[in-house]
């Protein structure tokens, strides 16, 4: 019996290469230097103010005194200011999976279901589906102002995040090149060669769930008999009990269902011990984030999952196209494994009185890197990972041969980038001076 295949069309490489290239016409690549900050809809603290809906409110101040410490530690917790501020620039439109908060403290190490570590773009709650440079816009800032932070003069900060959209650019059109399936599994290399990785790979190999246990947990009383339970660590851990206790572990059912049936069965052997709310990150505070402390084989055997609200994306009001999963917790559980290669085995989400979640392991084998890692010869270094792994994401979930094309050969696209990096930079800290002022940093 013959088989016929429908009669569509399958865009062949030179075509797809020419639609990247027609993008040029559309945006050109000089043109991604460029911020227009006169063109902001609202202020950036009313863009704030409006992120903060459905957050717990004793802990909105918080979050603002932590985006206060510096210019840097704003910037992580205003991508809501930076979306509207990428929205009303014109934009390639050659869509990828967005990490959405590509910064210098996004990526990190972790241990792959085979036990080994890697290391990974590893943050994914603004995740959504955009144009490429956006990724690329936020990761240039990040690197100027992380370079300002750690001592760098604002030429070297520049020339680490020109050196980022070059590695972004050669990786590109290598894997453009590459058979499909090799794309996909393709291994950045560089990252043996950084050493602020090293750094973060050294903290994931400390950073064992029995370490977890010892930071999180203390005997429970009378001690020895008792089970550990979660410590009172105010106002960053807090034990849950009763109904809300119940609630969060009546969670996990649904949740363990979506998993693969092996996941499932190594879940079974755990026992759930305690419950604990805990604030996370700079973006995220404010949110409702649990903890749950599990025993496999015994109290040697921990286990902890992090059950995590996630809001819609800040990009989403921006992207209308983008049609994301009605699940904000799906959307970046799926928008996680489109970027890595490999993800979390318990990643899942859930739903706890009517608010989305995502279900992730916390602190297995995790290790990020610290600014203070970043000083002499690691931001270039750490640049180049940067850029390397912004493109293995952003080929394995977009098209990589329509952006080779698009990028082209020659440094006018990284030049643009970098000086980018350095105008936002200026921008962020000008907001940052403007949430000092404004009377919302209090304590």
């Amino acid at each position: 019996m013959r088989v016929y295949l429908a009669a569509m069309h399958y865009a062949t490489v030179s075509e797809r290469r020419a639609l990247g290239q027609a993008r040029r016409k559309q945006v050109g690549r000089q043109h991604h230097a460029e911020l227009n900050p006169k063109a902001r809809t609202a202020t950036a603290l009313a863009l704030l103010e409006r992120s903060m809906k459905g957050r717990v409110p004793g802990l909105i101040p918080l979050k603002y005194r932590l985006m206060a410490e510096s210019p840097f530690g704003y910037f992580r917790g205003a991508v809501p200011v930076m979306a509207a501020d990428l929205a009303v620039l014109p934009a390639t439109g050659l869509a990828v999976q967005l990490c959405g908060d590509a910064h210098v403290r996004n990526l990190g190490a972790y241990a792959v279901p085979d036990g080994r570590l890697v290391f990974d773009i590893n943050d994914f709650d603004e995740t959504i589906r955009g144009p490429f440079e956006w990724d690329l816009k936020r990761m240039a800032a990040s690197l100027v102002l992380a370079g300002r932070e750690s001592g760098h003069k604002d030429a070297t900060a520049r020339g680490a995040a020109e050196a980022c959209a070059q590695r972004y650019c050669a990786l590109m059109q290598t894997l453009a090149e590459m058979p499909t399936i090799e794309m996909a599994r393709y291994q950045v290399h560089r990252v043996g060669a950084a050493e602020p990785v090293h750094e973060a790979l050294k903290k994931a190999e400390r950073g064992t769930p029995q370490h977890t246990m010892e930071q999180l947990t203390e005997p429970g009383k009378p001690a020895p008999v008792a089970e550990r339970r979660f410590k009172q660590i105010e106002p960053t851990l807090k034990r849950v009990t009763g109904a809300q206790a119940a609630a969060v572990l009546a969670a996990l059912a649904p949740y363990k269902q979506m998993l693969e049936p092996q996941r499932q069965h190594l879940l079974s052997f755990y026992r759930p011990v305690d419950v604990a709310f805990k604030v996370v990150g700079t973006g995220s505070v404010g949110l409702r984030d649990y903890c749950v402390y599990f025993e496999g084989n015994g109290a040697a055997d921990p286990l902890f999952l992090q059950i995590k609200e996630e809001p819609a994306s800040g990009y989403a009001a921006w992207l209308p196209d983008a049609h994301p999963p009605a699940h904000n917790g799906q959307r970046v559980a799926e928008g996680q494994r489109a970027m890595q290669m490999q993800s979390d085995p318990f990643l899942g989400w859930t739903q706890i009185a009517g608010r989305q979640y995502l279900v992730r392991q916390l602190n297995d084998h995790k290790g990020s890197i610290e600014i203070a890692d970043l000083a002499g010869s690691g931001l270039q270094a750490y640049a180049e990972v940067c850029g390397e792994l912004l493109a293995r994401g952003h080929a394995r979930s977009g098209d990589p041969v329509a952006l080779s094309g698009y990028l082209g050969a020659g440094d006018g696209f990284a030049e643009a980038l970098g000086k980018f990096g350095c105008i936002y930079a200026d921008q962020t800290e000008k907001d940052w001076e403007a949430l000092k002022r404004s009377g919302k940093v209090k304590g």
